[in-house]
């Protein structure tokens, strides 16, 4: 789906985040929602040569598996207007030129609504991407993400800051891959720092 596609006929737009976008969207937008999506678990497949590791060793970002039992919860910014274009723009570059991501139209839930949902835009990263590491234990995936470092910044504050996100604004909600890779990450930092 090309930018263009995206905003033809559309005077505003929701665009879903579950990844560093919730902390970090960078770009302007008018409103943003707490939320969550169905059909999709949020997964530390993707490898990212860019903002969280280089190319001899990748960083690890998250990516959405479809899954018709599982829900993802982040955050989805509404655009309008000249923020529409400009939000598109810079995420092409973000999250498609660098990151390889794909994006598709998914229903939204905010949280705490009456169940109504908003369509919203999603960037996905798909197994055929050449950035795509797939499935590993939270412990090789941990131990991965604590000593990776790219342009953005280390690896490990990516995935602190995704818990951070989920325990104070979704509390309500146990991401069980987010939080032993959490675990298994602090490990081997911990580990790191005694050998010093």
């Amino acid at each position: 789906m090309k930018p263009q596609d995206i905003i033809a006929g559309k005077s505003s737009l929701w665009i879903f985040g579950y990844g560093s976008l919730v902390w970090k969207p960078d770009f302007k937008y008018k409103r943003s929602e707490v939320g969550y999506i169905r059909g999709y678990k949020r997964r530390f497949w993707h490898g990212d040569n860019f903002h969280r590791g280089n190319v001899e060793s990748p960083g690890r970002v998250v990516t959405l598996i479809e899954d018709e039992d599982a829900t993802t919860w982040g955050v989805a910014f509404e655009v309008s207007g000249s923020q529409l274009e400009d939000s598109l723009k810079y995420l092409t570059v973000r999250e498609t030129v660098r990151g390889g991501y794909i994006t598709k139209m998914v229903d939204f839930f905010p949280d705490g609504e009456d169940g109504s949902s908003v369509q919203a835009l999603v960037y996905i990263a798909t197994a055929d991407n050449p950035l795509y590491l797939g499935p590993a234990t939270p412990e090789e995936i941990g131990a991965q993400i604590a000593v990776c470092r790219g342009k953005t910044g280390h690896n490990l504050e990516y995935l602190l800051r995704l818990a951070e996100f989920m325990r104070s604004s979704c509390p309500q909600v146990e991401d069980h891959h987010l939080f032993a890779i959490e675990t298994a990450a602090l490990t081997v930092v911990s580990y790191l720092l005694a050998a010093q």
